[in-house]
């Protein structure tokens, strides 16, 4: 399988070329030249799985560059018992209402983005092993991926991060996950800003050909396809998990800041999983939402991007819709660049004439919620189930309740275990969440920070100091 740009100015590539990459030299974003289909007959084969074995099958559509041998061993090295808490991997647990939770934070840095992290980390060393190079990691992080790809990646040979965060805009977990992390190949960068600010950053940096090259950049944010593919895996385990003969139809909710995550569900749905809806929750950063809604797309600046208490989302400019934008206009990719033109030209894209299609076709539909559904939200699962939700994932039972219908499972994607958020967690039931007992001490390790302006050649220099070369 072979990836080409979202704006149509790059040669098709294969996987492990695009996994280097990110950002695709058009500034576009990397995707398959034609999607892969997975037949009815084929998905029940792969019932009764393991979550390691199930993600050697899908990963084996968008890596076929990577020997079969050697791809499923580093999907079972990625999802092993020992790094993940549940034998499951991912659990499903049933809530009150006709929803259910696919337990994505078992991971070591207890949220959804360990899934494919963890594949990335595995991934990353052993292209890079056999291509005898290194590896400078720059992304831009608003709470939980910064973590994740640290966790994944910290002394593994050939790379080195840089990630960039919103000073001050991060719970304290998120903090402290982040920034007592002591290895030398790991470098936190805390920008005075918001999370679209620092994207920015890198979005220019990677932007820069001639910067990029020199110190071999790449991404692990979203922008990155490996990521997308495997988050796809949780959808066919989930949908394994949630039914039990051919092609029932199964929805999902999903908490969505950058459009990552609902975009992996929108490329299972595309590969023939069976999916009845896909409900993207926001929170009051309801820029995606607003397009669902109406068919406009108008990010907004920063200082019109609300500090929320489901501060992973608090993002106005959703760097993977793109991707999305791509399919809804036939792949086209001349179109796409106008759009982006005019994006930056006017500040927001109609394509309201396209609104029919949104759920018809694609099967999305949408909702946000607020700080107060939030408590609300968390205090009734808690009360009805004993299980106890973090406030993302509260945004997104909380819009989930309004899709749920007879006859189909709405499985709700867990964002992140409640200790991280457990301000919040305090606020709604009177009592913090507790951390896991090998986390319980994480806030009062020592922290290694650099704190500077969002100021993109402040960056660079720094960058340029601490590179692996």
């Amino acid at each position: 399988m072979k990836y080409i740009s979202t704006r149509g100015g790059m040669a098709p590539q294969p996987f492990s070329d695009i996994l280097l990459e990110g950002l695709a030299p058009d500034g576009g974003l990397a995707v398959p030249e034609q999607l892969p289909l997975v037949s009815a007959e084929t998905l029940e084969s792969w019932r009764g799985l393991s979550y390691a074995d199930l993600a050697f099958e899908v990963l084996s559509l968008f890596a076929t560059d990577i020997p079969a041998d050697d791809l499923r061993r580093l999907t079972r090295a990625a999802y092993t018992q020992g790094t993940f808490s549940s034998e499951d991997i991912v659990p499903l647990r049933p809530l009150d209402g006709g929803l259910s939770l696919l337990g994505l934070s078992e991971g070591p840095t207890l949220a959804f983005k360990d899934m494919a992290m963890q594949f990335l980390g595995q991934v990353f060393e052993y292209v890079l092993d056999k291509r005898g190079t290194t590896l400078n990691i720059v992304g831009a992080t608003s709470g939980d991926t910064g973590s994740a790809a640290e966790y994944a990646l910290r002394g593994k040979r050939g790379v080195a991060v840089f990630m960039l965060s919103p000073h001050g805009r991060m719970s304290a977990f998120q903090r402290a996950q982040m920034y007592s992390l002591q290895d030398e190949n790991i470098h936190n960068i805390a920008v005075r800003g918001v999370f679209d600010e620092a994207q920015d950053i890198v979005k220019a940096l990677a932007g820069d050909l001639a910067f990029k090259t020199k110190y071999r950049l790449g991404a692990v944010n979203s922008i990155n396809w490996a990521r997308i593919a495997a988050q796809v895996v949780y959808y066919f385990h989930g949908w394994l998990r949630a039914t039990d003969k051919p092609g029932q139809q199964v929805s999902f909710a999903v908490p969505s800041g950058n459009f990552g995550n609902i975009l992996s569900g929108h490329i299972a749905r595309s590969m023939g999983l069976p999916v009845r809806r896909l409900v993207l929750a926001t929170n009051e950063n309801n820029v995606l939402e607003e397009f669902f809604r109406t068919g406009v797309y108008r990010p907004r600046p920063a200082e019109q991007t609300y500090a929320t208490s489901s501060p992973s989302m608090d993002i106005s400019r959703a760097s993977n819709f793109e991707r999305f934008v791509f399919d809804l206009v036939g792949r086209d990719a001349g179109r796409v660049k106008a759009l982006w033109e005019a994006l930056a030209r006017d500040g927001s894209f109609d394509l309201s004439d396209l609104k029919p299609q949104f759920e018809a076709r694609y099967g999305f539909v949408s909702g946000a919620s607020s700080h107060d559904d939030r408590l609300a939200t968390i205090r009734s699962v808690y009360d009805a189930t004993g299980v106890l939700v973090d406030p993302h994932t509260a945004d997104g039972v909380k819009v989930a309740r309004d899709f749920v219908e007879p006859g189909v499972p709405m499985l709700v994607l867990e964002t992140a275990l409640p200790a991280k958020f457990s301000e919040t967690i305090e606020e709604a039931l009177g009592r913090p969440a507790t951390p896991p007992g090998n986390l319980a001490d994480l806030e009062s390790l020592p922290q290694r920070v650099e704190i500077m302006d969002c100021d993109q050649a402040e960056v660079r220099r720094f960058i340029e100091a601490h590179a692996k070369v």
